[in-house]
């Protein structure tokens, strides 16, 4: 295990984030270790927003052992993996079921915490299932037991995602590679600089970007972060961009459209106030 007091910014894909003591866990007796002061876990860093003081619980990150996995992507597979690497094996095996994942730059943990995906499909529906470590053990779970819906899971409290199975449907390399081809072209336009991926949930049967768009609220701009001119439901880090100002632009969104942040926001993020806008 390794033990380090890094800034989060580092670590996240937006690129914001104050300091944290980081605890880079390889067993699950680490973890029984690791869990005993109050922690966070950090997968791939996306889907997140830290405050610019940083957090002051541990934060968890997975490795050694739960970044294992089969190549054909049977058995069990490490909460650590990243969900690009696993689409990249089902394309050459021709097993169908992750597709809908395309883009999604989560580990495995991540994506099961937060059933990750997009219009064309959710990890809940590829999971077979679930080893999630809490109260100092390891428990194995159906994906029927833990409350999936829309970006949303209901682990136990303090749960840890260590393992998946997955349940993935026998194909062939070109219908898969077809597939993700699809989605790929149906997230076209979503921007290259760094953001931590949608930033709002959509609204039943519409789109949030649309909402978003039709405000004309696409490249407002507070500091170095920006909603992205080529989609709306991204927030930009132009370089050197705050938490405080990443949240700034939430709360413009939400002062003119009913929509509820998809992000996970670590520690005590504050808005600017109109003469720091200034």
């Amino acid at each position: 295990m390794n033990i380090q007091r890094l800034p989060l910014r580092k670590l996240t894909t937006l690129g914001v984030g104050g300091e944290a003591e980081v605890w880079t866990v390889e067993t699950p007796a680490d973890l029984v270790r690791a869990t005993e002061s109050p922690y966070r876990v950090l997968g791939n860093g996306s889907n997140l927003l830290v405050a610019d003081t940083g957090v002051s619980e541990r934060v968890l990150r997975l490795g050694g052992e739960f970044t294992v996995w089969n190549r054909d992507l049977s058995g069990w597979i490490g909460a650590g993996v990243l969900v690009p690497t696993l689409l990249q094996a089902s394309a050459r095996l021709g097993l169908s079921g992750l597709e809908g994942l395309y883009g999604v730059p989560a580990q495995v943990g991540g994506a099961v915490k937060m059933n990750a995906g997009t219009r064309f499909g959710e990890m809940a529906e590829a999971l077979e299932a679930v080893e999630i470590f809490h109260e100092g053990k390891l428990h194995r779970y159906l994906p029927a037991e833990l409350g999936f819906g829309y970006r949303h899971s209901a682990l136990p409290p303090g749960g840890v995602v260590t393992r998946v199975k997955l349940k993935l449907n026998a194909s062939t390399p070109s219908a898969v590679r077809a597939k993700l081809a699809l989605v790929d072209a149906a997230r076209k336009g979503q921007p290259k600089k760094k953001s931590a991926g949608c930033a709002f949930k959509n609204p039943p049967g519409d789109s949030a970007g649309r909402w978003i768009d039709q405000k004309g609220l696409k490249g407002t701009t507070v500091g170095r972060a920006m909603i992205s001119h080529e989609h709306g439901n991204f927030i930009v880090n132009l370089g050197g961009a705050t938490a405080k100002e990443v949240y700034t632009l939430i709360q413009q969104v939400q002062a003119v459209l009913p929509l509820e942040v998809e992000w996970e926001i670590w520690g005590v993020v504050e808005a600017q106030t109109a003469q720091e806008v200034l």
